[in-house]
């Protein structure tokens, strides 16, 4: 059995991409993923805060477009069968659209749904089989029915049933991380220490995943021009330092 959540405007985190794209005019084919991606977290992030349960699609398609973001933000090196580059965002637009099309499909289907329910059903099925099972001497429920059936349904049942118990389940953590987070933690040390290797944040941080949003985190301030970059001596350690005539977008960032 599949789960389901219902929200007052959007039934599954497509639906949601789809209002935020009409909303707003995107290009579906060319979406912008930094935008879509702060929006979509934003939504989640107000769930939370009413204490309302936040389904495992809508956690998936966040982790989705988050890993795009951070290709979007590193050079672009995978390459299709005629050396083209590959967008990080084509798989994304193509459920997009085959999404957008079979919602486009759902008031049709409802209205032919609304029709047939109109309709009357054939009459008097049930007092003609009577008629014709009182007039055989059987009743018609159990003519069909023999202990080889009843065997072979509670088979079935059984089955089922074990292939239920053995069903692997998955366990969701929630890492105490954000890349909000660890870009307000690093801009504050460098705005105390002037510049920061990468290895002190790696000592402060020292988890595979903390790592991970520490260098989303650097990345999407590169890419906000907040921040500057020193190769260092180490090996793949480097220098972190506040961006040259940035000082006062960082004071900002941290007033607001």
């Amino acid at each position: 059995m599949s789960f389901e959540i219902k929200l007052s405007l959007f039934e599954g985190p497509f639906d949601l991409l789809l209002f935020f794209i009409e909303r707003d005019e995107l290009d579906i084919h060319d979406i912008p993923i930094f935008q879509i991606t702060n929006e979509f977290m934003d939504y989640i992030r107000q769930l939370e805060q009413l204490n309302i349960e936040v389904a495992s699609d809508f956690i998936l398609t966040a982790a989705t477009l988050m890993r795009i973001k951070a290709k979007m933000l590193l050079p672009r090196t995978e390459k299709d069968e005629q050396g083209n580059e590959i967008d990080p965002r084509q798989e994304l637009v193509q459920h997009l659209l085959e999404y957008k099309k079979y919602k486009t499909a759902t008031p049709i289907l409802s209205e032919m749904e609304d029709m047939r329910l109109a309709q009357e059903n054939r009459g008097n099925i049930h007092e003609e089989l009577q008629q014709i099972a009182n007039a055989n001497h059987f009743e018609y429920e159990l003519q069909d029915l023999s202990l080889y059936k009843l065997m072979r349904v509670f088979d079935k049942v059984m089955t089922r049933f074990e292939e239920e118990q053995n069903r692997p389940k998955h366990t969701i953590i929630q890492y105490p991380y954000t890349i909000e987070d660890q870009r307000d933690y690093i801009l504050k040390e460098i705005q105390a220490k002037s510049k920061m290797s990468f290895s002190e944040i790696i000592s402060a941080f020292p988890d595979k995943i903390g790592m991970i949003f520490n260098f989303l985190a650097i990345l999407d301030m590169l890419q906000l021009n907040l921040i500057g970059v020193e190769v260092g001596d180490g090996f793949n350690d480097f220098t972190i330092t506040i961006a040259d005539g940035d000082a006062t977008q960082v004071t900002q960032l941290f007033v607001e």
